[in-house]
């Protein structure tokens, strides 16, 4: 279900009609990765795509959606002699929803909120062999952000984001963005 789910996000992006005034829109990003997991946390460097289309509403309100996949340099290990324990975030898809409202010429004011997942890789060796083993945990996720125009096409926004997954494991992120609008 959570396949389906995602890609059939990824297809409304693509198949929503151009409505007055719609646009799409993807963006290249980066920032602050700040993991939980059981009571522990780090931090790293989150890094991705996000793809989207906004569509106006009335009173300067757009709602939009967009697709992300990211991935983090996040990761913990605990070492005991040869032994090692590491537990590291790899990539993180989400599909989720925006609604905001514009802010002057130029800018864009926005919450969001949606579906999140993310992979988890366990490695341990001893000194002599390696094993290791990864989860993917569903979530949700939810955020805020401002959007500036550059110019008609390019654009640059911060965003925080907040993911909730199973398992008590959840992340903050603080991420910067340049895009480009067509």
């Amino acid at each position: 279900m959570k396949k389906f789910a995602l890609a059939a996000t990824a297809a409304a992006l693509f198949a929503v009609p151009a409505a007055a005034g719609a646009q799409a829109f993807v963006q290249a990003e980066t920032g602050l990765d700040a993991i939980s997991f059981d009571g522990e946390s780090d931090e790293g460097v989150s890094y991705g795509v996000t793809a989207g289309y906004d569509m106006p509403l009335s009173g300067g309100m757009f709602v939009g959606i967009q697709g992300t996949a990211a991935d983090s340099t996040t990761k913990e290990c605990i070492s005991a002699g040869a032994e090692s324990l590491c537990l590291k975030t790899g990539r993180d898809l989400a599909a989720v929803v925006r609604l905001g409202t514009a802010v002057g010429d130029k800018g864009k004011l926005y919450v969001l909120g949606g579906y999140t997942n993310a992979r988890l890789r366990l490695t341990y060796t001893d000194g002599v062999d390696d094993y290791s083993d990864g989860a993917n945990a569903d979530g949700f996720r939810l955020g805020a952000g401002y959007q500036h125009d550059l110019s008609d096409r390019l654009f640059v926004k911060a965003e925080y984001r907040y993911s909730n997954y199973e398992s008590d494991f959840s992340r903050h992120n603080a991420i910067v963005a340049l895009g480009a609008k067509f």
